[in-house]
């Protein structure tokens, strides 16, 4: 691992020895890492389960079709839940820092689902059963709405500058590993006899989620706070109302930052979930444990593809990158859905593998440095969890929801689902074009790489206290691609 000192990071002067700069980095990628493997593992494990499991346990089988579309809705609650998760915790990690939220997120989101696995099912209590898993769903989906934009800023300010998009990618190879433990213990259960599976082994994977928790608390109590964090409370500068920031000059990051991830985070559920349940419908009807191996080799695929990714936009810059792979999601879409319709698992197998490991990866390889770097450092962490948890909503949570709609209602015609994920692929293209490149941006400026109007500017600038008024005055006149010091 290089040094700050031979690869300039934002470690303060004088604040952080060359050496602890080197430890934290290395804490911060591996705290990053375990938070993400529990919440995608919980996540995948979820989608799979959805399709495969809960439609039958948690709700009256009487009408299978609106059992399943019930079940994916419960699946969107947690979507529901990660904005205000997001803004509430957001807000927190911009007033007093970035490590506390993410020991209290990985607490509340693990708790949550680790409680799913000891849940009674509807033929054991009727209703209660569902209300009470979308409880634990609205607990999971608060703590989540946080902890990935924390473990994306937190990577993003402790990475050195010109390997920020390499670093900051690291983390998230904890995405594949937890995606890719989901689909073979998912796999493995499918081994046991159905009735055991039914009746008890489902819940295993979510009890065995606690011994993560323990593992990401160890972790993260050592870590220090951000280099980035630190000197805005040096300089005195920490925002008192960092959601009125965001709301005035960061909303702007917001929208299109929501635009960019609708392909990303879209399509990774739509192939993850809607993909699974598609290809074993009636109409269909391959083996379930088959084609779970198609998300099995995506996430192997995204292992090498997001650090490479990252890397490559520290050379090229992150909006080529970036659309890049938009436009390789948009183009796959209808060939994709075609190809999965034919009922061959080995086809079935490759597309889902294709697209989750090449289509939506690339995508998420320069986004772990990029949505950072589209905010000041007063409002980063709750802009960056704004623009990630209300695509969540948009694309993630209604994949599910319109996706086992569309199933139920056009009897599952490839087609419908084909226009769906093409329309968020051209979301996110067109996205691409109204984000200037933000590579090697300093993230100790305030101001956010996406500009408002002067007059929006000027308000918002009035309402900050005076020395924090100056520096984005200052600020605005920089170049954009003003490189860390």
């Amino acid at each position: 691992m290089s040094s700050p000192k031979n690869n300039p990071g934002p470690a303060p002067g004088g604040t952080m020895s060359e050496q602890e700069y080197a430890a934290n980095l290395r804490r911060a990628t591996l705290s990053s890492s375990v938070g993400s493997a529990l919440e995608y593992f919980d996540f995948a494990m979820y989608g799979l389960m959805t399709a495969m499991v809960f439609d039958r346990l948690f709700f009256s089988t009487s009408n299978p079709a609106m059992a399943t579309v019930a079940a994916f809705g419960v699946y969107g609650v947690g979507f529901l839940a990660r904005p205000f998760g997001g803004l509430f915790f957001g807000t927190i990690g911009d007033r007093i820092g970035r490590r506390w939220v993410l020991v209290t997120t990985i607490i509340l989101m693990g708790g949550a689902s680790t409680l799913i696995g000891a849940l009674p099912t509807y033929e054991q209590v009727g209703m209660l059963a569902p209300i009470l898993l979308v409880v634990m769903r609205l607990l999971q989906g608060f703590g989540a709405g946080a902890e990935q934009a924390g473990a994306t800023v937190l990577m993003a300010e402790y990475s050195p500058v010109k390997k920020r998009g390499f670093f900051s990618a690291l983390p998230f190879v904890g995405i594949q590993a937890g995606t890719l433990l989901a689909s073979v213990v998912f796999f493995l259960l499918t081994l046991m006899p159905e009735e055991a599976f039914l009746s008890w082994g489902w819940r295993l994977p979510f009890l065995g989620s606690f011994v993560l928790i323990l593992v990401a608390l160890f972790i993260r109590a050592k870590l220090q706070e951000t280099p980035s964090f630190v000197q805005l409370e040096k300089s005195e500068q920490v925002a008192e109302r960092p959601v009125r920031e965001i709301f005035t000059r960061g909303r702007a990051g917001v929208v299109i930052g929501v635009g960019l991830r609708m392909a990303e985070n879209g399509g990774s559920y739509m192939f993850q979930s809607i993909a699974l349940a598609f290809v074993t419908s009636a109409a269909i009807g391959m083996d379930r444990g088959a084609v779970t191996w198609g998300v099995t080799f995506g996430s192997l695929i995204g292992i090498f593809s997001v650090p490479l990714t990252g890397k490559i936009s520290d050379r090229v810059g992150r909006v080529p990158v970036y659309r890049f792979g938009a436009v390789f999601m948009l183009l796959f879409a209808f060939p994709a859905w075609y190809l999965l319709s034919l009922g061959n698992e080995l086809i079935a197998v490759g597309v889902i593998a294709i697209g989750l490991g090449i289509a939506v990866n690339t995508m998420l390889g320069p986004q772990c440095a990029m949505l950072p770097e589209m905010f000041g450092n007063r409002h980063r962490y709750l802009g960056v969890a704004m623009a990630r948890e209300i695509s969540a909503v948009l694309a993630g949570g209604l994949a599910g929801v319109l996706g086992a709609a569309l199933l139920a209602w056009t009897d599952g015609n490839w087609i419908v689902l084909a226009i769906y994920m093409a329309t968020l692929a051209a979301i996110t293209t067109a996205s691409t074009f109204l984000v200037p490149e933000t590579r090697g941006r300093d993230l100790m400026r305030i101001e956010d790489a996406v500009r408002i109007s002067t007059t929006e500017q000027d308000t918002a600038t009035s309402a900050l206290p005076e020395p924090a008024a100056d520096i984005v005055q200052d600020a605005a006149q920089a170049p954009t691609e003003q490189v860390a010091r």
